[in-house]
């Protein structure tokens, strides 16, 4: 199962190896994908590799092999061949519009995954601005998703430790601007940081609460936060 980014790469990395033998450069797969930053490169090649499509060659730079394309397609060197099979391409991946934090995702069974926008680390310590890089993405079985807008960010910190959040874990975050005392939530603190947070409301104040017996509880007047997503699956690499 690849999504379209990966099968759009597969079969250019094998169009260039028929063409002259040669891998393409990561600036050269980053533009012909219209990628921002290599960095999504680097995380496609990885998604390739780990299902078997590709393998790197130790010892020599650029090198990469195709040892299969999907299945019913033959694993050809050519330019017309890759042009073909890009055409029979059906993509398992939901289709949406990034101008907004994620991407709008339908709980049809039929689908086995979705490509989340990946925007960031957001800390899970001393809140840090979050970082949207619209090149970046990860793969997540539809299963975990809820109804509506979806983005995912990587945790920096250990301040939700004892929620079951690790440094590093990729968070996945329904995006709404209200959530239930109790909630995990990502929460702009004002309008400058941003923080993943256990969320208490009393009055007209907002508690943002640690998982951590070694940080404190913030408290602020409730118009200093504003809630930009809950908490709803985490994916965690070991």
């Amino acid at each position: 199962m690849l999504t379209r980014k990966q099968h759009e790469l597969l079969l250019f990395i094998n169009e260039r190896l028929g063409q002259g033998g040669v891998s393409p450069s990561f600036d050269e797969m980053k533009d012909a994908l219209g990628l921002k930053s290599k960095s999504g490169i680097h995380r496609l090649i990885t998604g390739l590799e780990e299902r078997g499509f590709i393998r790197r060659l130790p010892h020599r730079a650029r090198a990469l092999e195709v040892l299969r394309l999907p299945e019913g397609l033959e694993a050809s060197r050519g330019r017309s061949s890759s042009a073909s099979a890009r055409s029979k391409f059906q993509p398992n991946v939901i289709k949406g519009d990034f101008a907004l934090t994620g991407r709008e995702v339908s709980r049809s069974p039929a689908v086995e995954a979705v490509q989340l926008p990946l925007y960031g680390r957001i800390a899970a310590g001393t809140p840090i601005e979050a970082l949207r890089d619209g090149s970046s993405f990860i793969d997540i079985p539809a299963t975990m998703l809820t109804a509506g807008d979806h983005y995912a960010l990587e945790v920096a910190g250990d301040s939700m430790i004892e929620a079951g959040i690790l440094d590093h874990d990729t968070v996945i975050i329904q995006r709404c601007d209200s959530a239930d005392n109790g909630a995990i939530v990502v929460a702009l603190v004002d309008e400058g940081e941003v923080t993943l947070k256990r969320l208490r409301r009393k009055g007209n104040t907002v508690a943002l609460e640690p998982a951590n017996a070694a940080y404190e509880t913030r408290i602020f007047g409730a118009d200093r936060v504003r809630v930009q997503g809950k908490l709803v699956g985490l994916v965690r690499k070991y």
